[in-house]
């Protein structure tokens, strides 16, 4: 495993993290005795670098994760997130209040079961309270030593400057990859003025890169279902999209997941993707692609494909934009 800098600490971490919300929520049935083996071999790999959040299954997928991350404590460093609530229907709302975030904290400990979180995100930005309000009650819980570092998650380059003017900020997370590159044009380059690692989420796209994924297959209880990149009317473009990527892999000796990794930690040295897999299969695959370089025809290569087809769809429908910060 190779190793970056998580932003202006003096972290070291895995290139590429674990990201382990699909284990418990999102993509269907959960599957423990899988995920569990999974963590237990990123542990093997060199993967130190582990994301969850309170909201993921409820408080289930912190619990799961703990059952690893408990034993081994010493060996990772552990980010999870606070804000998201679900309401009685599964609508979700955003809650970024100090008073609440002084509840989520306490259940965050309880249920990973450690004594300190090494990164805090704010999973979204609340437009109801103040950055500064609530970056300044994340640095208390700093000072109280419950959190090492604390995180932004899909937050503009506006809130992330007011972010750092009252608190440093160690990480940014939002979406990004070979489908999703808003953050290329201003949060990005931020990041890298402001000493801020940056943290892709998805960065294959929620499994339309991988060139497996039948989106005709994804079953009642998979999120996706209900997003627009995965409807109908985007299928063939980004089937055509992810064939090719496949066949610029092939050419590549490596898989289409491992070229769309590869490709994203090309674009900065500052950048952590965190996949997401509960699969040990596809760990190992994700694992191997920090050691993948590529050439700049290969990069061109890759540019020319994204052109030919360019109607991916959007990533969220409303009531997920709703909470991204575009301020």
């Amino acid at each position: 495993m190779q190793y970056r800098m998580l932003g202006n600490t003096q972290e070291r971490l895995s290139a590429i993290g674990l990201g382990c919300m699909g284990m418990s929520h999102g993509y269907g049935n959960p599957d423990d005795a899988e995920s569990i083996a999974t963590l237990e071999l990123a542990i093997d790999l060199g993967i130190t670098f582990w994301d969850t959040a309170d909201v993921y299954g409820s408080g289930e997928n912190e619990r799961l994760v703990s059952r690893v991350l408990k034993p081994n404590r010493n060996k990772l460093f552990i980010a999870t997130k606070f804000g998201f609530t679900m309401a009685p229907d599964r609508s979700m709302t955003f809650n970024g209040s100090p008073a609440y975030m002084q509840k989520a904290i306490e259940a965050s400990l309880k249920r990973l079961g450690t004594d300190v979180i090494d990164l805090y995100y704010a999973h979204r930005i609340d437009p109801r309270v103040p950055v500064e309000e609530m970056v300044g009650a994340m640095g208390e819980l700093v000072k109280q030593g419950k959190v090492r570092y604390i995180g932004l998650s899909e937050a503009s380059e506006h809130s992330l400057r007011r972010a750092c003017a009252v608190h440093p900020v160690a990480a940014l997370q939002s979406e990004f990859s070979l489908m999703t590159r808003e953050p290329q044009a201003n949060i990005i380059p931020a990041c890298r003025e402001l000493g801020v690692a940056f943290v892709p989420f998805s960065p294959l796209a929620r499994g339309l890169l991988t060139g497996k994924l039948d989106v005709h297959s994804l079953g009642d209880k998979d999120f996706r279902k209900g997003l627009p990149r995965y409807q109908e009317q985007y299928a063939a473009n980004n089937e055509k999209l992810a064939e090719g990527l496949s066949r610029i892999a092939e050419a590549k000796g490596c898989t289409a997941s491992q070229l769309a990794l590869a490709w994203v930690l090309s674009q900065g040295d500052h950048i952590i993707p965190i996949p997401g897999t509960k699969k040990r299969e596809y760990l190992r695959q994700n694992a191997e692609a920090v050691d993948i370089t590529l050439a700049a025809a290969e990069l061109e290569e890759i540019e020319a494909l994204l052109a030919r087809y360019p109607d991916t769809g959007d990533r969220y429908n409303a009531a997920s934009e709703q909470w991204v910060d575009r301020d």
